[in-house]
């Protein structure tokens, strides 16, 4: 498949226009023209970089890439390191962010949400359709209790969580968005879930959780974010007959 043809099936697939994001959404360094193998992985770490060259991959896909806001223009350290070796080798790199996070095919809390066999979901920024959504609402049709709810969570994620239990109420709806939204908490309140799921943890979210109510999972957040990278690989594979695969840089964060 030549780049341009990848990079309209990307923008197909993922919607980058709908998502006001906080870093450009595609083709971020333009390397050869035709690809053979792809790479897919969380975050375009000089790590995920050399083991794609070790693959002789022609692209690499990332949930996160580069050129954020806020973050210094100069290219040095080490972001000269990571882009001249993408250079170097020819290797194209694109990214997407939001649109990962929201993809109901190959996305992260979409992708977490079946891991954790949710039905019936519905968008937890409730202004917006579900497939434009950061973060997703579901259901367990059982009622599950907060011990065994965790560790459902930590065989889907294959780590140890933090999950404060405010009680012993069972679970049955449940609210996620992966990554750093800790702060989204409110918006799981505002949608009368159980639970809350994300990534992160910062010290007032604790305090929300408990006097509000509400069981908190923080469950890490490149372990909460491998689910749209994995996911996209096996769609490659299998849809556009592309070598594809993803490749886990471990992130205890």
């Amino acid at each position: 498949m030549n780049r341009t043809e990848l990079e309209r099936k990307l923008t197909a697939l993922y919607r980058p226009r709908v998502f006001k994001d906080y870093a450009p959404n595609g083709l971020q360094v333009e390397g050869k023209q035709e690809i053979n193998k792809i790479v897919t992985g969380v975050t375009a770490s000089m790590a995920l970089i050399e083991a794609a060259i070790e693959k002789q991959a022609d692209a690499i896909i990332v949930h996160h890439g580069y050129f954020w806001k806020g973050e210094s223009e100069e290219i040095v350290g080490m972001k000269y390191r990571r882009i001249s070796a993408l250079i170097k080798n020819d290797i194209n790199l694109f990214g997407y962010h939001l649109p990962m996070d929201a993809s109901l095919l190959a996305g992260n809390n979409a992708g977490l949400a079946r891991a954790l066999g949710l039905m019936e979901l519905r968008p937890l920024e409730k202004e917006k359709p579900l497939e434009e959504s950061i973060g997703v609402v579901g259901r367990i049709h059982e009622g599950v209790s907060p011990a065994d709810f965790k560790a459902k969570i930590e065989t889907a994620v294959g780590r140890e969580v933090l999950f404060e239990a405010v009680s012993e109420d069972l679970i049955t709806e449940v609210a996620l968005c992966t990554g750093g939204a800790q702060g989204y908490i409110d918006k799981a309140l505002a949608a009368n879930a159980d639970v809350f799921i994300t990534g992160e943890v910062s010290e007032k979210t604790i305090h929300t959780a408990r006097e509000e109510g509400i069981h908190f999972c923080a469950a890490g957040h490149h372990a909460t974010e491998c689910f749209g990278p994995r996911a996209l690989a096996g769609y490659i594979q299998e849809e556009w007959g592309v070598d594809c695969e993803f490749i886990d840089i471990p992130n205890p964060a």
